[in-house]
């Protein structure tokens, strides 16, 4: 199967549908039926939707006791069954059928020539415009029955749910219109019951607001599910003798909108999306009180298999993925997104400020983005609390690297915010320690290796913990969420530890874009704004390694990767569990071609840059053996600090506990096995 194939990595496309009506005239209607269904086969569904009663119509009133309609809707049923012999997904279709003396308002489903089952409506609504137990009788108590339609002999009841043999976790269930609508959905016993992929046979008619509060049922009841749910509506053909209707068609995922079709319509359409079957049963896996409702709630469903026999190849990819799965794209999202995060560290810091009685943090500023970042969340909080900010101390420690333009910036920023501003020169002091511990580099050679790295790293944070024991204060860290995933800081005596850190729940990804909307929002004076631009410019080094002229400044993406790829992978890894070729897929997507997918709001024109599968490989595996094979211990011992993103955090004491004596190959095997240099 192709790299390329959505059916490979954990994905089914489904698809919602309406067509045009022909009010009782079922040997029509299953050819409409028919055409959308060969369409969908088309776009390789595997799952497809249609509404209630839609072979025979919804509001035809007491037509649908007529024995000529009923005589002609099992054999719209036969054509509908012969019709599907050839074609992929699985149909859902809506009519009225006779079972046992009465009549019932069913889903029907229908696969590759066969019926699978039928699912009768139980909730019958009686008021207002609705008289549904005029003509029908409640599923309620149906399970485990059995009917015949025409020549097919099928599953009956409210107990069925129907499994792809071939597609791990596709596993669908029916319900009609009001179902829904109830405090205590069909659908959820379903979902603790297996059911990832929850459908709605709808003929809902359309008032003002009506349209709205439907997706509200449907987003929430997906979230509530840890499912999908496809709803679709009747919409052109029905009857207006006295109601509308609208054909509202949408695929909604976990609580979120996948996607929709215009309401109104004036011929077919469906709304087509990929959904995520391995995301679903991770946050299944991960939720135990989704079990524990199981348990509670759990009644017997009978499981009908089918075969969806997905196409191998590249079908496309009908998903949106965010190139940055930590910054929306959506602009009113991230403006959201930022407002809570930044808050979310101000509120930490004000409230251990207030906690320890404290009213002086000691921080150590470098010019770039981590501790700009903290320096700002250190003010905001001293403007919270209504402390001076005189109370910051705030440090720039110069090393053998430290550019006269980080530095300028470090001083401008300290400055313009007005905090106690000090530079310590740790330049001395690092050439006493290398020459004890008798380092090459203090007798005059060239020797930049780790030691020559971590004597700077550490001798900043020594100063820094002295200043605060000396002055009554704390030190107040600048480490990222991205940096302790790789492990990229100096352990112990190093920027690993502080006694709190404000930055440890934030990506790198992100602090760039919140400074951006600190800066959008005019949260502090011209003067630091205009600093804040700067630094904005300034690429991402640790400066700690020398450079001669000509020679390219140390790069830390250079070393470890771009953080876009990484953050990505990270996001991936923490929030769900990906296995690192669906991860590969996903980045394949949202990074191969820059033209293609929106970007932030205000992202550079110039770093608007795409990566092939081989780049996304090679980071992918650096990004593993950091991670799983020896980093874990510097998050073992990580200070506190707030969780920012829903994607997650790293503290041993929340998110992530893993031992720290782990290995990565498990994970390497996966990717190296699975995931090809080109796709």
């Amino acid at each position: 199967m192709s790299f390329r194939s959505l059916y490979r990595h954990g994905f089914a496309r489904v698809a919602a549908c309406t067509t045009r009506t022909a009010l009782a005239d079922p040997a029509t209607n299953a050819q409409s039926i028919l055409r959308m269904a060969a369409d969908c086969d088309r776009q390789s569904v595997a799952v497809a939707v249609f509404p209630e009663l839609g072979i025979s119509g919804y509001a035809i009133s007491d037509l649908l006791q007529q024995t000529t309609l009923l005589d002609a809707v099992e054999s719209a049923v036969e054509t509908l069954v012969a019709g599907s012999a050839e074609l992929m997904p699985l149909l859902l279709v809506g009519a009225p059928l006779r079972h046992l003396g009465s009549l019932y308002n069913c889903a029907l489903a229908i696969h590759r020539g066969e019926l699978l089952g039928v699912v009768p409506k139980i909730h019958l609504p009686n008021y207002r415009e609705f008289y549904e137990p005029r003509h029908f009788v409640s599923g309620d108590g149906s399970d485990g029955g059995s009917i015949a339609v025409g020549g097919h002999a099928a599953p009956f009841g409210t107990d069925l749910l129907w499994e792809a043999s071939d597609l791990r976790g596709l596993v669908v269930h029916a319900e009609i219109c009001e179902d829904v609508w109830v405090p205590n959905p069909p659908s959820g016993e379903a979902a603790v019951a297996g059911a990832t992929v929850l459908a709605n046979l709808s003929a809902s008619n359309i008032t003002i607001g009506k349209a709205e509060t439907r997706r509200l049922l449907c987003r929430s009841q997906s979230a509530r599910c840890l499912a999908a749910y496809l709803y679709a509506a009747a919409g052109t053909g029905e009857s207006t003798t006295d109601l509308a209707w609208d054909g509202q068609a949408s695929v909604f995922e976990n609580g979120n909108t996948l996607a929709e079709t215009e309401r109104f319509p004036v011929a077919d359409q469906a709304a087509i999306a990929d959904i995520d079957l391995d995301m679903l049963a991770q946050e299944r896996l991960q939720m135990g009180s989704f079990d524990t409702n199981r348990r509670r709630h759990a009644r017997a469903f009978r499981r009908v298999g089918f075969t969806v026999g997905a196409p191998a190849g590249d079908v496309g990819f009908r998903r949106k993925v965010e190139r940055f799965p930590f910054v929306p794209a959506d602009v009113a999202r991230l403006e959201q997104d930022c407002y809570e995060a930044y808050n979310i560290q101000v509120s930490g810091l004000a409230q251990r400020l207030r906690a320890t009685g404290l009213k002086k943090v000691v921080i150590g500023i470098s010019g770039g983005l981590d501790s700009t970042q903290a320096l700002l969340v250190c003010a905001q909080a001293f403007d919270l609390l209504g402390l001076p900010r005189d109370g910051i101390l705030a440090y720039t420690l110069p090393g053998f690297a430290t550019s006269d333009h980080t530095k300028s910036n470090a001083w401008a920023l300290m400055q313009s915010l007005g905090a106690t501003a000090g530079e310590l020169d740790i330049k001395p002091a690092a050439k006493q320690m290398l020459s004890d511990i008798g380092h090459p580099y203090a007798s005059g050679k060239s020797v930049y290796d780790i030691t020559f790295e971590n004597v700077q790293a550490g001798l900043r944070t020594d100063y820094l913990f002295r200043i605060a024991n000396y002055n009554g204060g704390m030190v107040i860290g600048t480490g990222d969420l991205s940096e302790l995933a790789l492990g990229w800081c100096t352990y112990g005596v190093g920027d690993q530890m502080a006694h709190y850190n404000v930055n440890a729940g934030v990506p790198k990804t992100l602090i760039q874009h919140l400074i951006r909307w600190i800066i959008g929002t005019r949260r502090f004076a011209d003067d630091v704004l205009g600093t804040l631009d700067a630094i904005l410019a300034t690429e991402i080094s640790p400066e700690l390694v020398p450079t001669g002229e000509g020679e390219t400044p140390q790069s830390t993406e250079a070393k470890i990767g771009p953080y876009a790829l990484q953050d990505f992978t990270l996001f991936h890894i923490l929030r769900y569990g990906f296995v690192p070729s669906k991860i590969a897929f996903l980045a394949l997507h949202a990074w191969e071609d820059p033209a293609r997918g929106d970007w932030p709001a205000h992202f550079q024109a110039d770093r608007q840059v795409g990566y092939d599968l081989a780049q996304i490989r090679h980071w992918m595996g650096v990004f593993l053996t950091r991670f799983f094979a020896f980093s874990q211990f510097k998050r073992s011992a990580m200070p506190n600090g707030p969780k920012v993103s829903a994607g997650g955090s790293l503290s041993p004491r929340g998110d992530w506990r893993a031992p720290s004596d782990g290995n990565a190959a498990a994970w390497l095997a996966e990717l190296e096995q699975n995931v090809p240099l080109s796709p």
